[in-house]
């Protein structure tokens, strides 16, 4: 286990070298002076905009400008919000908690939906029960998540009025209305992803039904639950964790839409803002972070394919 751990940040190392290149490389490109944007007003008085310059090493050639902001970037630093005037880094923290819970809801709701859907799928190919699910996996995959969101506002919210229509409550305050507020658009950022999972299982379970193992298990009078609980699901299970975790970090990196629709104040809000009014310093954080977050799920991946598959320990 450790040696698999060391090879595998011997691999992410040079990837985040990589990434910082292109993140801040792509910042250079982007249209507009920063230094004529913090100016504002001022931004007629070429002192002024010398002394921004100097303050933010904008002087200087760009090797020696990335060299400046990777090692603030390595000490936590992300710089400042040119627009909000504060440490991007708190803003993140601010902000990554939101989207954090929200996508931790959406993925809980997917999983709980899309996989035992796939199990029965798969397990009752070519039945009732194959083409119902079949039909909510279809209806999740071609429903526009901001038409479902609407729907769902004027249903729950206008009609019923069992739920608040829009904006956020942190859970540390107020739990029930935590989830009140959240619990909607968790629903929608959830239902596409449960579609999509239920594809895959089925597919994954349908493979393994297919095996020599699992014939041999049924000829030696194991039970059908036993052999699809124990023998089939946990082989496609490597297909779907993959799956999985590629979806949970897109959660995490922020849905924007969704966001905007319930307005809440999330990462997905937060870099829609920045990029509009050219905050490159929040820019650059939130999508290091992203990257980070990418990352960190794909060595967890890893190290649930190993606890899944035993044989993949000693590979």
């Amino acid at each position: 286990m450790t040696s698999f751990l060391l090879r595998r940040l011997g691999q992410i190392l040079p990837t985040l070298v990589i990434l910082s290149f292109m993140i801040f490389g792509l910042q250079q490109l982007m249209p507009g002076d920063p230094a004529l944007i913090l100016a504002g007003e001022e931004r007629g008085d070429p002192a002024v905009i010398a002394q921004i310059r100097a303050e933010l090493h904008l002087d200087q050639p760009i090797w020696s400008q990335y060299l400046y902001w990777l090692g603030n970037v390595l000490t936590g630093d992300f710089g400042w919000s040119w627009r909000i005037r504060m440490p991007v880094s708190e803003l993140i923290l601010q902000k990554l908690p939101v989207t954090a819970q929200l996508a931790v809801m959406a993925f809980i709701i997917a999983v709980a939906i899309g996989v035992p859907l796939g199990i029965l799928s798969a397990t009752h190919r070519d039945r009732p029960t194959d083409w119902i699910a079949n039909a909510i996996a279809l209806f999740g995959i071609s429903t526009p998540n901001f038409w479902l969101g609407i729907m769902m506002i004027l249903l729950f919210s206008v009609q019923l009025g069992w739920l608040p229509p829009s904006g956020y409550v942190p859970l540390w305050e107020d739990p029930v209305q935590s989830l009140a507020t959240t619990i909607m658009p968790a629903f929608v950022l959830g239902n596409s992803i449960a579609a999509v999972l239920m594809r895959h299982t089925r597919a994954a379970m349908l493979t393994a039904l297919s095996q020599d193992y699992v014939r041999t298990a049924r000829a030696k009078g194991l039970t059908e639950k036993v052999v699809v609980w124990k023998h089939a699901l946990r082989n496609a299970l490597i297909p779907v964790v993959t799956l999985g975790t590629i979806e949970l970090g897109r959660l995490l990196a922020g849905a924007v839409l969704t966001e905007q629709i319930f307005t809440i104040p999330g990462f997905g809000k937060l870099v829609v803002d920045a990029v509009f009014n050219r905050d490159y310093p929040v820019v650059q954080g939130v999508v290091l972070t992203t990257a980070l977050i990418f990352v960190a799920l794909s060595l967890v991946a890893d190290l649930l394919y190993m606890a899944i598959n035993p044989r993949l320990r000693a590979a």
